[in-house]
């Protein structure tokens, strides 16, 4: 489990709630649920008509990613695509049939059968990218739905703002109910925004980072079996894939 994603989901909001302690306040002030229900049930509904079942599903799938992410040794992918170029130089390219049936990886296990099977090596690369791609897909929508959420529920919150001051509009003639609706009122905006900028977008840019390793690993993959398909030495094969690594870690030095 990922320690830093569970403490994150709580820090924003508990600091938030702690600074509204020491202005005098209480939780029981921020639970309205009319409040609740117009802005996470309406944006709900607009994430239901907005994304089609598949792609809410995929949603749902990557989140437990969040917390419990995908692990990717690249030292053992590197050693193991090392062992096949050594099997292919010995024994020819025909011998990685069998051996791509226990490949550690469903893409590398494609890459490998293709290229025993004598595929032309730019139909092998559009293969696995193909496949990569409709990952790296899924990935974009399923983040895009938590986005989206990020997105539409501040507006939802507006307009359960608005609504609650309709209430209190209509109400002036009798002060026993103006309390309730301006409650609503403002209530209903922090619902909105709490929901965009403490849970959903965040969701969504972690799933993206997280992805990061993963689609590095299986572009290892791609570069690992066309290089076997070349005939090049394991060992070049070897230094090269850890180039992939040399170049990742550059990248986030200067992001850093």
């Amino acid at each position: 489990m990922d320690i830093f994603a569970v403490i994150g989901t709580f820090l924003g909001i508990g600091f938030i709630l702690t600074g509204q302690a020491m202005e005098g306040g209480n939780i029981g002030q921020l639970l309205q649920v009319t409040a609740a229900f117009i802005v996470l049930g309406g944006t709900t509904g607009a994430i239901v008509l907005s994304f089609p079942p598949k792609t809410l599903k995929l949603a749902f799938k990557y989140l437990k990613d969040v917390y419990m992410p995908p692990k990717v040794n690249f030292d053992n992918l590197i050693t193991e695509i090392g062992g096949f170029a050594t099997k292919a130089r010995k024994e020819g390219i025909i011998a990685l049939e069998k051996e791509a049936e226990g490949a550690s990886d469903p893409l590398l296990t494609l890459g490998l059968g293709a290229v025993a099977d004598g595929t032309d090596p730019s139909l092998v690369r559009e293969m696995m990218e193909n496949q990569l791609n409709q990952s790296e897909q899924e990935v974009h929508n399923a983040a895009k739905v938590y986005e989206s959420f990020g997105g539409y529920s501040p507006t939802l919150g507006i307009i359960g703002a608005v609504m609650g001051l309709i209430q209190v509009m209509q109400n002036l003639s009798d002060p026993s109910k103006l309390g309730a609706g301006i409650a609503v009122a403002f209530v209903a905006t922090i619902y909105g925004l709490f929901a965009a900028n403490l849970v959903m977008i965040p969701l969504g840019t972690r799933i993206k980072f997280i992805y990061q390793d993963v689609f590095l690993y299986k572009n290892m993959i791609v570069e690992g079996v066309l290089s076997i398909q070349a005939g090049e030495s394991p060992v070049l094969i070897e230094r090269k894939l850890r180039s992939f690594l040399l170049e990742e870690e550059k990248g986030s030095e200067a992001n850093g």
